[in-house]
């Protein structure tokens, strides 16, 4: 009997696993929370907007639109857009859990839907991390991601003078991306010393030679620096930002090997926008939620077939470690044959890919670590939760005092993670700088907590009950729940 496998998330590792779920004759339903497939990597201008070249900033639109008229003119795929999954209820006797989900526009009036599969494909991504400084709540502070979202989508600039900072290769797109738009990129900023990424990048060169596309992207970006005569900086990082009422300057500094500003190093420019990316954050709360076990630093663990410790759910993709949306196409191929009953092995140089991306996903995380002492960035009076406006003070404050140790005790004492993102911002910030008090340093945190992912779900301390744990996984009006009871579920 074939099976029914059920896609979470419509990104490269998810269109490629219901593609390849498909070819091993599966039956495939596939959820995107997005209008159209593609995920970030792959965003455009809506074809609405009737513009000439809608795809003109990025890699892959071609073989993405290829792969998403596919998907959605496939008679055994079901592709379900604009659709936010709330909830994973276990199966009561084991096996895949049911899905639950709302479809439609958030704030509109959204319609419920109940799937249950035989096999479930979670490729929910990552979000970008930033390491709270001085300044960064100001309007003109911008994710990297946001940043590159609003050129591609919009064609909207975040500023007309830009700085980009933080750390890794993904800094170079949004860079090439807003300079294309017409901003000035004053300089691209990478907090980690170019010795040791190059030494991470150059050992071993063999084990990368599948990588190709990722070295042809690389000399792209860097052509396009050149273009554009936007300067790269390693040992540098904006550690503050400042203005009247929204960013008009920026404090760069040099920085130590572990990220600790340099004395007499600090220097100020006038801009007005920063985009700033300190690696990125595992979505994994449906994951958590799966049942399925997490590594050390807070990725999705995964066996060589991408199945996780869930019984039938598998994830792929940025959520099992940050590698670019090559390797999580590579990662969503497999799940794909897996999840459908198929063997991975069968297909010529799959395996060789997939531990080719998983090397490539280990040197990323090797090049690009957060450095230990980021936490000294911030000061009493800088915000760390910035949807309830909590200060590193408060919390600090209701640590030495009656918080405690655990995760929720610190919501509840400061409301720091109450606010709308539910701890997805402030959520590592928080654990880090609990970390550095545990310490006893107050200025340096553990290399644990301080990963180029997220080490939020470790077994104990702070992190025992964390934001990825929540019954919800996407805002629900309370009018949505109560109409449980009374809409048709399939």
């Amino acid at each position: 009997m074939n099976r029914h496998v059920v896609v979470i998330g419509g990104g490269p590792a998810g269109t490629a696993a219901a593609e390849a779920a498909l070819r091993h004759g599966a039956s495939v339903t596939l959820i995107d929370s997005n209008e159209a497939l593609g995920g970030q990597y792959n965003r455009r201008i809506p074809a609405a907007y009737g513009v000439r070249r809608p795809l003109a900033m990025g890699h892959g639109y071609a073989a993405a639109a290829r792969r998403a008229r596919l998907l959605a003119g496939h008679p055994r795929c079901e592709y379900l857009p604009r659709a936010a999954v709330y909830h994973l209820e276990p199966h009561p006797e084991g096996g895949c859990p049911t899905v639950r989900l709302l479809i439609g526009l958030e704030g509109d009036r959204r319609t419920h839907r109940a799937v249950r599969g035989d096999a479930l494909i979670i490729a929910t991504g990552a979000y970008d991390r930033v390491c709270p400084f001085p300044g960064w709540d100001l309007p003109g502070v911008y994710t990297g991601g946001a940043a590159q979202t609003l050129a591609k989508t919009q064609r909207l600039l975040i500023g007309r003078s830009v700085l980009v900072s933080g750390t890794g290769p993904f800094l170079l797109p949004v860079a090439h991306s807003l300079a294309d738009g017409g901003a000035r990129v004053r300089a691209v900023l990478e907090a980690n010393p170019a010795r040791a990424i190059l030494r991470h990048w150059v050992a071993r060169p063999w084990e990368l030679r599948h990588s190709a596309g990722k070295a042809a992207e690389l000399i792209q970006y860097a052509g396009s620096g050149l273009r554009h005569r936007i300067p790269v900086r390693t040992s540098t990082a904006v550690v503050a930002v400042a203005g009247d009422g929204r960013v008009e300057e920026a404090t760069l500094a040099r920085l130590d090997e572990h990220w600790a500003p340099v004395p007499s190093s600090h220097t100020t420019i006038p801009v007005d926008a920063v985009a700033v990316s300190h690696g990125f954050t595992p979505q994994h709360e449906l994951a958590v939620a799966a049942g399925a076990r997490l590594t050390a630093d807070g990725f999705v663990s995964v066996d060589r077939d991408q199945r996780t410790s869930a019984d039938m759910v598998w994830a792929a993709g940025e959520l099992t470690g940050i590698g670019g949306a090559q390797v999580a196409a590579v990662e969503g191929v497999v799940a794909g044959i897996a999840a459908a009953g198929g063997d991975p092995s069968a297909e010529r140089g799959l395996r060789t890919r997939h531990r080719t991306a998983r090397r490539f996903i280990a040197r990323l995380a090797a090049a690009h670590p957060i450095g230990t002492e980021v936490v000294a960035w911030s000061r009493p009076e800088t915000v760390i939760c910035r949807c309830e406006n909590t200060t590193r003070e408060e919390l600090t404050t209701a640590w030495a005092g009656a918080a405690g140790e655990s995760y929720r005790a610190t919501k509840l004492a400061t409301r720091a993670g109450l606010g709308p993102c539910q701890g997805r911002i402030c959520g590592t910030a928080v654990a880090a700088l609990r970390a550095a008090q545990s310490a006893g340093t107050g200025d340096a945190a553990s290399d644990s907590q301080c990963h180029y992912g997220t080490a939020d779900l470790a077994p104990t301390g702070l992190a025992a009950a964390t934001p990825a744990r929540r019954p919800l996984a996407a805002v629900v009006r309370l009018r949505e729940l109560a109409e449980l009871d009374t809409e048709g579920q399939s």
